[in-house]
């Protein structure tokens, strides 16, 4: 029966345009037919054949959803048992939106990203973290690297260079230390250089599982309101100023439809600015409903790397996004309950896209070769709002969520900005806590993601972990020295 809603959901002239059918279709009033295997098999073949010539980012991941329905058995009488299938744990591909995108504008011209590449799990029937793998050795550099002098060097072999990594092995190894000393079940913490992407630390714990690696580079934890910074951004795009106030009440730990509804129960109003900064779960969902389609809310988050691989030199998962078509399902999403997985390399880059004024800059591990020019960066949010997503993230340290921890005494780090992010499974329990940033805020020389998954007892949480790794790589990496000419030299030649 899911295969039977898959196929039905398809929009006929789209489909027909999809894969060059010319046969008339069903009347509108006729309840479609049940779909034969050859059927299945067709449409898997032709959106295959699509996808191998003009190469859009869903049409593989179409296949394999049609794929696996059809090795589900169909829902049967009543009383007969019904296997479960991989199928059922994970969320549908946009059939409807891939068909009509395919069909209205030449593939070649679809926007990566707006796709998901694969099936999105769902957090509540099945989160991806129960299915953490680890990084083999093979492809994890850090873990083979040796320290000679100050680098951390991967040997290579008869035909290949050596690989000088961009890591700096103190701030690396003092992170670590950080996680192993609090126990945490798990913890990953990544500092970059925004302005070159070079990544100065990869430092990752796991009490859990000791011989675990490549918790980094994993995008299989919740990205919860680290996801606000997507919606923001596309907010502001949409015309919404940082000023702009809504009221609201409760939507603390979770949300209901009447919330996004104005009532004399809003006892408390929040500008976009000061929501971001106490991460107000009400004021974004109703302003993604007021202001936001789906459409909207795919670009963005397209454009800032979700769906879409992310160049490195060791393999980085593809952070998944699932953005709903509407409703109060597009509202939750945009206000960080929605099936939305990031992982912590992806989440220091969307810092770095702020502290950039709104440039994408691809990570790098490797130093590159000085002939070796650096890719461009590109423009993904305009200087402007890039400025006014600073202004909002200011408040998480200032005024919001991280305050108290970025104001104890003795551990202050000046000018530092930033977004925290804290969701939980139920069973088994997990918490997962999340802050990226950096730091300073008008001369930004770090980026940093730290992520924390707590058991029911912790230690230390995401916001404590960031705020070390921005005042730690403060202390340890000098500021570059600005070389200017003497004042005396002026107008000589």
């Amino acid at each position: 029966m899911t295969m039977r809603r898959l196929l039905a959901a398809l929009p006929l002239f789209p489909l027909t345009l999809l894969l060059g059918a010319s046969a008339p279709g069903p009347d509108a009033n006729t309840p479609p037919s049940p779909a034969a295997p050859s059927d299945a098999q067709a449409l898997a073949q032709s959106v295959t054949a699509l996808g191998t010539d003009a190469g859009p980012v869903g049409a593989r991941a179409l296949v394999e959803k049609v794929e696996s329905e059809q090795m589900a058995p169909d829902s049967g009488t009543a009383g007969e048992a019904v296997a479960a299938t991989p199928a059922e744990d994970a969320r549908p591909v946009d059939a409807r939106a891939l068909a009509e995108a395919l069909a209205s504008k030449d593939a070649a011209a679809l926007e990566p990203g707006m796709v998901p590449p694969k099936p999105v799990p769902s957090r509540e029937k099945a989160p991806p973290f129960a299915k953490l793998q680890g990084l083999p050795r093979a492809q994890d550099l850090v873990a083979r690297a040796k320290l000679e002098g100050n680098k951390l060097v991967v040997k290579g072999g008869k035909s290949a260079p050596d690989q000088v990594l961009t890591i700096d092995p103190g701030l690396q190894a003092s992170l670590t230390k950080i996680m192993q000393n609090y126990q945490v079940p798990y913890g990953a913490a990544v500092v970059l250089e925004p302005s070159t992407g070079r990544v100065l630390a990869m430092a990752e714990h796991s009490e859990a599982k000791p011989e675990l690696r490549g918790l980094p580079i994993r995008a299989v934890y919740p990205a919860a309101s680290i996801f606000k910074i997507v919606t923001g951004s596309a907010l502001m795009e949409a015309g919404v100023s940082p000023d702009t106030e809504a009221c609201f009440h409760g939507g603390k730990r979770r949300l209901n439809e009447r919330q996004l509804e104005d009532t004399e129960r809003d006892g408390a109003c929040y500008s976009l600015a000061l929501a971001m900064g106490k991460s107000a779960n009400v004021i974004f969902a109703k302003m993604t409903s007021k202001h936001l389609s789906a459409d909207a809310l795919k670009r963005m988050a397209a454009r800032l790397r979700f769906n879409r691989e992310i160049p490195f030199a060791q393999p980085l998962d593809v952070s998944l996004a699932y953005i709903p078509e509407d409703g109060f399902a597009l509202a939750n999403t945009g206000a960080g309950f929605g099936d939305v997985y990031l992982s912590p390399l992806h989440g220091a880059l969307l810092a770095a896209v702020a502290a950039n004024e709104g440039r994408w800059v691809d990570p790098v591990l490797v130093e590159p070769e000085p002939f070796m020019p650096l890719p461009e960066p590109e423009p993904v949010l305009t200087p402007t709002a890039a400025h006014a997503l600073t202004r909002m993230l200011e408040e998480t340290v200032t005024h919001g969520t991280a305050r108290g921890v970025f104001r104890e005494r003795g551990f202050q780090v000046k000018d530092a900005v930033g977004k925290t992010g804290t969701l939980a499974d139920r069973e088994p329990f997990r918490d997962y806590s999340w802050f990226v940033g950096f730091a300073p805020k008008d001369n930004p020389r770090f980026a940093v993601a730290a992520l924390i998954v707590n058991d029911p007892k912790w230690r230390i949480r995401g916001s404590y972990l960031g705020r070390e790794a921005l005042r730690l790589a403060l202390e340890r990496i000098p500021a570059p020295v600005e070389v200017t000419a003497p004042a005396g030299a002026a107008g000589k030649h």
